[in-house]
């Protein structure tokens, strides 16, 4: 069965649209998220304004802050401890990537991890890891929601999760390795959590013998086709984060969107299966608006 990614995160945009609209039905105020964009980059660019009209369009206020790519940390700090300072801001984010002479992690750890939506300060960090009540970074929360809403269980079962970033493969080993009442506000937690979980990377040995024993694979490596129908165990689910673009003549841009999955061939062996596009991507931007929600109320 194929995941919807693109359906699930339209039935959540209508969800949140339905609590916000009650909020300001009972006098009170929307959510609001500032998103500070560092320079130019195309992309970024791109996914700053699919943010704020995905805000639009479920009722919660936005703010762009924007900076020339030659900004000193300092200014960026000081803008920062304006915004955790804010009583008028309940989340913000700063795009990344940032320019080279930013350190990102002195950036990141600024951030007041109560308004931090994207749920990558240490605090928030720490606080998932030790299955404390967190911010989430939005594809990991995205991946759970998709799980729960598709009723996949993970409690007894054996995830492989390749890919070992900070804002996937760490977060969501975390997620699923919890007890599931410690789950995440606003989630269903039925039969998540539990799950032996292995975390595979770019030095792991014999991956594909360690996928075939796999009840779930998460694959968030960024390497176009790196699973394949011989990796896959019949009736295993595929979670399939890698977006990669390849060059296609056939294209009427000239290239093709692919995952880290072989999915024409996986998919007739997979129980369930999540495309590219249209699988996780969708849920990332949902979880983001979810995250300030959940901000939001965690302030008020």
């Amino acid at each position: 069965m194929i995941i919807d990614g693109k359906q699930i995160a339209q039935t959540i945009r209508g969800e949140l649209r339905e609590q916000i609209a009650a909020l300001r039905a009972e006098g009170k105020r929307a959510p609001k998220l500032a998103v500070v964009l560092v320079g130019h980059n195309p992309a970024s660019e791109t996914y700053v304004a699919n943010k704020l009209k995905a805000c639009a369009e479920v009722g919660i206020e936005a703010e762009r802050i924007s900076y020339d790519e030659y900004v000193t940390e300092q200014t960026l700090l000081n803008e920062i401890h304006r915004l955790n300072n804010d009583d008028s801001i309940d989340g913000f984010i700063v795009q990344l990537p940032l320019p080279a002479h930013i350190n990102e992690l002195a950036i990141l750890s600024a951030i007041d991890y109560r308004k931090d939506v994207d749920g990558l300060t240490p605090e928030n960090v720490g606080r998932t890891v030790q299955g404390l009540p967190s911010i989430v970074s939005a594809t990991p929360r995205g991946i759970r929601e998709l799980l729960a809403r598709y009723h996949i269980a993970t409690e007894g079962k054996h995830v492989v999760v390749i890919g070992r970033s900070n804002i996937v493969g760490k977060p969501i080993a975390m997620l699923l390795m919890q007890r599931p009442y410690l789950s995440l506000p606003g989630m269903s937690a039925a039969s998540l959590g539990d799950a032996t979980v292995t975390v595979c990377h770019s030095k792991t040995q014999d991956l594909a013998s360690i996928c075939r024993t796999a009840d779930i694979i998460i694959v968030a490596a960024g390497s176009p086709n790196l699973v394949t129908a011989s990796m896959v165990k019949p009736g295993a689910t595929v979670i399939d984060v890698g977006i990669n673009r390849i060059d296609d003549p056939a294209s009427p841009r000239g290239y093709r969107l692919v995952g880290d999955v072989d999915f024409e061939h996986v998919a007739p062996i997979a129980g369930f299966i999540t495309p590219v596009p249209g699988g996780v991507g969708p849920m990332t931007i949902v979880s983001l608006l979810q995250n300030t929600l959940q901000a939001y109320k965690q302030r008020n």
